[in-house]
């Protein structure tokens, strides 16, 4: 069987893509079946703030072709991020242990998470369209305070599933952490997530380092090379706000591709949210893997051929209208 390299994007709602790259007037519901026409990965990003429910995992997957794929990122309270009592299902609130409004992590708490997320995203499994769980640990989770074993109990709950882990405190992956952050992740066969980010040394840009860390599956998130947004962007399109060129699109082709050397498929998920740009280089990048690399494959076939020409007009702020809702 040929390698593999699928390309997609962080999230299919994302208002940038309303405002700039979906058709005007599409209704909300029809925007998965249309984003599936053009691309074959996509990245679930609202599991992060509430674990769907499986009716509308169902409803992903009814509207969604064979062979489409779903990257799940697993709720902000299993990255460690800072919670408040509200993002968790309602029943299972009661085992929260609150402390100045945040959500305390407890064992307890973290296995019934856990089986929540499993239980609610079946219909992945089931129908063959799960990917992988995506791990995005904060950036206050750092070698000064934390250990990578304290994930221990997380990954065996998670050990059927595929996993990707992407760490946000620099400090893992330079001296005199790396080598032990490198092993940590080999030795239990976790996938380390591979980044494009800024050039830059903040604590919270990581080094765009390809290590494969599981033989099977590489995972790259691509955040764009804005660095002074990055680091004081406010919002979500602000720390990503950044726009591939061709030549760019090419240097990541040919990571992926330098990564099918160790590893038998790799996911690309363009995570430069604002406006346009995540999809539309998400599709130039599925289209460069075929035209320079036709030993690998790019997954199952794109319905609508002549996507690349659709760009829908963009709209300026003089006029009054949202030149890019981030």
């Amino acid at each position: 069987m040929k390698k593999m390299i699928l390309v997609g994007t962080a999230s299919w709602t994302d208002p940038g893509f309303v405002a700039d790259w979906y058709p005007k007037g599409l209704p909300a519901s029809e925007r998965l079946g249309w984003y599936s026409e053009r691309l074959n990965l996509v990245e679930v990003n609202s599991s992060f703030y509430a674990i769907p429910k499986s009716k509308q995992v169902e409803n992903w997957t009814r509207q969604t072709p064979d062979g489409f794929i779903f990257d799940v990122k697993l709720h902000k309270l299993l990255s460690r991020h800072s919670t408040k009592p509200e993002f968790l299902p309602p029943d299972l609130r009661k085992l929260a242990k609150v402390e100045k409004g945040r959500v305390q992590l407890s064992a307890a708490l973290q296995k019934a998470m856990v089986e929540r997320t499993l239980e609610e995203t079946a219909p992945l499994r089931e129908s063959g369209k799960l990917g992988a769980f995506l791990l995005q640990l904060s950036p206050a989770f750092r070698p000064k305070t934390n250990q990578l074993a304290e994930l221990d109990d997380l990954f065996e709950m998670l050990e059927k599933q595929a996993l990707a882990l992407e760490l946000r405190n620099r400090d893992w992956m330079t001296e005199p952490h790396v080598s032990r952050t490198i092993e940590f992740f080999r030795k239990r066969r976790i996938t380390l997530v591979s980044v494009d980010a800024p050039a830059d040394e903040h604590f919270t840009v990581m080094p765009c380092h390809d290590i494969v860390t599981h033989p099977g599956f590489a995972y790259m998130r691509l955040h764009g090379r804005n660095a002074s947004g990055y680091v004081r962007g406010r919002s979500v399109a602000e720390r990503f706000d950044y726009k591939y060129n061709e030549g760019e699109l090419k240097q990541l082709v040919e990571r992926a591709v330098n990564l099918t050397s160790k590893v038998a498929k790799v996911h690309m998920i363009y995570n430069n949210n604002s406006s346009n740009y995540a999809p539309i280089a998400a599709t130039r990048t599925r289209e460069l893997v075929r035209e320079r690399h036709p030993e690998l494959s790019t997954g199952p076939e794109i319905s609508h051929e002549d996507q690349m020409k659709f760009e829908p007009p963009r709209r300026s702020r003089r006029s009054g209208k949202v030149h890019a809702v981030h």
